[in-house]
């Protein structure tokens, strides 16, 4: 239920900004969906698929253990990349003046980095994989990896010697 209430909030506040932005650049700034569903490091995200609607991707975990913080500053934050971008085209800097400009607007501290404690929130874990070469033994990530059966070759820095998958 607080789960809840607090999603409805976020939402409402996206719209309020939006709405915001749009009577004080006269322009319609169209819509956004918003979800939920990023984990990791990062409290928002603003996506923008082309020929699509934009989306804004938010931490829920972090929203719930920051929610006061979150509401004046992430959702801020991502609402203003949409504004900015819809305002200014696509070749503006992510956090560059034209962004800075729709913050000020809404009254949130321009700041690119938040400070929420991330320790609970679920990192990617990346599958590593045993390669070896004249000298030593080398962990490569599952991306690497697939690159290898795809034909991409990758040396040591150390003897310059290919890397060989190791036998499981």
């Amino acid at each position: 239920m607080f789960e809840t209430v607090l999603r409805q909030e976020v939402e409402a506040l996206t719209q309020q900004l939006l709405i915001t932005a749009g009577n004080h650049f006269q322009q319609d700034p169209g819509r956004v969906i918003v979800r939920f569903d990023l984990t990791g490091k990062a409290a928002g995200m603003a996506i923008f698929p082309p020929r699509a609607t934009p989306v804004i991707r938010y931490n829920a975990l972090l929203l719930a253990e920051n929610r006061d913080d979150f509401l004046r500053r992430t959702v801020p934050h991502e609402v203003a990349h949409i504004i900015a971008r819809r305002l200014f085209g696509k070749k503006i800097k992510p956090h560059g003046p034209e962004w800075r400009q729709v913050m000020q607007l809404f009254g949130a501290e321009a700041a690119r980095c938040h400070n929420y404690d991330v320790s609970r929130s679920s990192q990617r874990k990346v599958k590593r994989f045993s390669y070896r070469c004249d000298c030593r033994t080398h962990q490569l990530s599952s991306i690497r990896h697939n690159r290898v059966l795809q034909g991409q070759r990758y040396l040591c820095i150390v003897c310059k010697q290919p890397l060989v998958a190791c036998s499981k």
